[in-house]
């Protein structure tokens, strides 16, 4: 059953909706600011890519741990679990998955899109999400906690509106990236690395300013003009030959935390 929330800044003037844990509105002054569900583009608003990024096809959806091996499909399996809701009032909510090792998750791409029916992490992880509405800012923070030395990666998955037009633009430091780069770039998505900020500049709303704590990188996808996917991620694997084991991820401290700041400007 689905359930909504919506949280406001003191303000008055933005409005946050999150439906079962997905930000599936975002406005300021009356402007929306994120993709709706339903729209061309894709399915979703927003979603997360853990424990891994990537398609593992290549690696037949195996990854290899200390803990032995997992079946993972591309993105691995959080998005399969469901939120619950901790706590919320005017300004915030907070979110949380838990996930017992080795415990079996139905994989929604199969049978149409992935040979496994069923997929499996070789550790236990608690999952936060949780976001606070300023008056100036919508922050989204991500809260990690497994045994020391888990092995992840971490990509935050928000699609934006656009205007339909193609002639939006981003920047990152002094460089202009169009959307014609973006499409080129296919299903590996654009890749933006070492970098803790991008600006989305709008065509008929404010520009959005997306900065990050702990991601160090974007990439960025779309296949039509009314949206884009801005994915923080700490790490990029589509251009590399990336082999899904603990080797090539980062290692769990027991807590980590990551956060998100989109800023109208």
């Amino acid at each position: 059953m689905k359930s909504s929330l919506s949280i406001i800044s003191e303000d008055k003037i933005s409005k946050v909706t999150i439906e079962n844990g997905e930000l599936i509105s975002f406005k300021k002054d009356n402007q929306e600011y994120i993709h709706q569900k339903g729209d061309k583009g894709w399915r979703n608003s927003d979603d997360e890519m853990f424990p891994v990024i990537g398609p593992t096809s290549k690696n037949n959806f195996r990854v290899h741990t200390k803990n032995g091996n997992a079946v993972l499909d591309q993105h691995g399996l959080l998005r399969e679990l469901e939120y619950r809701l901790i706590s919320s009032d005017e300004n915030s909510a907070k979110f949380i998955k838990k996930y017992s090792k080795n415990t079996l998750v139905n994989n929604s791409k199969f049978p149409d899109k992935s040979t496994e029916e069923k997929l499996y992490w070789p550790f236990d992880f608690i999952f936060e999400k949780n976001f606070t509405l300023e008056n100036e800012a919508l922050n989204i923070e991500f809260i990690i906690s497994s045994e020391k030395g888990m092995p992840f990666m971490l990509g935050y998955h928000p699609a934006f509106m656009l205007s339909d037009t193609g002639k939006e633009t981003l920047q990152t430091g002094k460089k202009i990236i169009t959307l014609k780069d973006v499409y080129k770039a296919g299903s590996n998505a654009f890749p933006v690395l070492e970098t803790d900020k991008i600006i989305l500049k709008n065509i008929d709303k404010n520009d959005l300013e997306i900065t990050t704590v702990g991601f160090h990188n974007f990439m960025l996808w779309t296949e039509v003009d009314n949206m884009l996917c801005i994915e923080p991620i700490t790490q990029y694997t589509s251009y590399t030959d990336q082999k899904f084991s603990e080797q090539n991820m980062h290692l769990s401290a027991g807590k980590n935390s990551f956060s998100v700041k989109i800023k109208t400007i």
